[in-house]
C-alpha cells in the first residue's frame, strides 16, 4: 500500500463542514477517504465526476403566456392564503440549503 504523505488544505464555511462531516460519519467514511476517492475519480475520468450546472428554473421567457399566468395566479393565491414568508426569512432559508 502506498504511503500517504501529501496534505490537502481547504477553507469552507464551518456550517457546511459540520453538516458534511456528520453525514460522512453516519456513512462511516473518513474525510480523507472521500477526498482520496474524489481525486481518483478525477484521474480516472479526466474530469470532475459530477456536473456544475445552474438548475433549470422556469422563467417568463420559457413559459407560454398561459403558463406564466397560471404560475402567477398560484403564487397570488398562496400569498392570500398566508402560505408565503417575508423576504429576509426566504433568503435565510435559501442560504441554509446551499
Amino acid at each position: 500500500m502506498a504511503v500517504k504523505t501529501a496534505n490537502v488544505t481547504a477553507r469552507v464555511q464551518p456550517e457546511i463542514k459540520q453538516k458534511a462531516e456528520a453525514i460522512l460519519e453516519q456513512l462511516g467514511i473518513p474525510v480523507s477517504v472521500l477526498i482520496d476517492s474524489l481525486y481518483r475519480q478525477i484521474i480516472m475520468t479526466n474530469s470532475i465526476p459530477y456536473s456544475f450546472r445552474v438548475p433549470a428554473i422556469p422563467t417568463q421567457d420559457g413559459l407560454s403566456a398561459e403558463q406564466f399566468s397560471q404560475m402567477m395566479e398560484k403564487g397570488l393565491n398562496q400569498a392570500k392564503a398566508g402560505q408565503g414568508m417575508d423576504l429576509d426569512t426566504a433568503f435565510t432559508h435559501i442560504g441554509e440549503r446551499i
